[in-house]
């Protein structure tokens, strides 16, 4: 499994792109700007969504990726999420007035497929199993674990503290990496705590909950503060596997 980091930063500009990661050439997890990187062709190739949350920023490529390649393939793109946020989907974006209802055009062979899953579901594809995993943020949303079967790695989503996540994390025998959330500088932990987000302190309190020792990546820093958000995060952090920021273009192998 070659997880492709596609965006991974808390807004645009200067070539930033927001939350996506390409699994293989066939899975999107989230679908924010940086599935604009992809060609025709392989956006072509996707078959399987999993969105974490319904906010703007992860969910705003589906609409059209599905009208830019939805003629060229033979079957439905399937977006998995769970009813929360499927809910969301239906009402607020593919409805006809913010955008046509893919799950219902053309008549004989839909762009679109929902399929509603549950925190703690493992859906199987070819070998591999993605599992939804539990967040705590302002709408309906989950984190995902992504394991090839060799190995995982766990991506949070955007969450503030939420010890479910640690239950669950803390059991897995072949974790690789940990990607982990922290949008704020500390000077706007009032903010991150409003809107559910991580700031550095709140991290290093998050962190101290995971036991294991595989590599700690940050993501989804707000543009303009990501030295600052680093810097604090090294200055609170042991020296022991320190956490290191998530790039764009960055490839993960298990």
């Amino acid at each position: 499994m070659n997880i492709t980091i596609l965006g991974c930063s808390g807004g645009i500009g200067g070539g930033r792109h927001t939350t996506s990661l390409l699994v293989d050439d066939d899975i999107l997890i989230d679908a924010g700007s940086g599935v604009t990187r992809l060609s025709l062709a392989q956006l072509a190739a996707i078959d399987h969504v999993f969105i974490t949350h319904s906010h703007l920023d992860h969910i705003l490529s589906l609409p059209l990726l599905l009208d830019s390649v939805g003629a060229m393939r033979n079957r439905p793109v399937t977006v998995y999420a769970i009813d929360g946020v499927l809910e969301i989907l239906r009402q607020h974006i593919f409805n006809w007035r913010v955008w046509p209802d893919f799950s219902e055009i053309p008549p004989e062979r839909p762009y679109l497929r929902y399929i509603a899953i549950d925190v703690y579901q493992a859906v199987q594809l070819d070998g591999r199993a993605i599992t939804a995993l539990p967040a705590s943020h302002t709408v309906p949303a989950v984190g995902y674990q992504l394991d090839s079967g060799s190995g995982s790695i766990v991506f949070s989503g955007d969450t503030g503290p939420d010890p479910a996540l640690w239950d669950w994390v803390n059991h897995i025998g072949n974790l690789k990496a940990l990607i982990i959330e922290t949008a704020f500088p500390q000077e706007e932990h009032g903010i991150a705590e409003l809107s559910k987000h991580l700031s550095p302190q709140s991290l290093i309190d998050e962190l101290k909950q995971f036991k294991l020792d595989a590599p700690v990546y940050i993501t989804h820093l707000k543009p303009g503060r990501e030295d600052a958000i680093m810097s604090e995060i090294a200055a609170l952090h042991p020296a022991v596997n320190m956490p290191q920021q998530l790039v764009p273009g960055q490839i993960f192998s298990i």
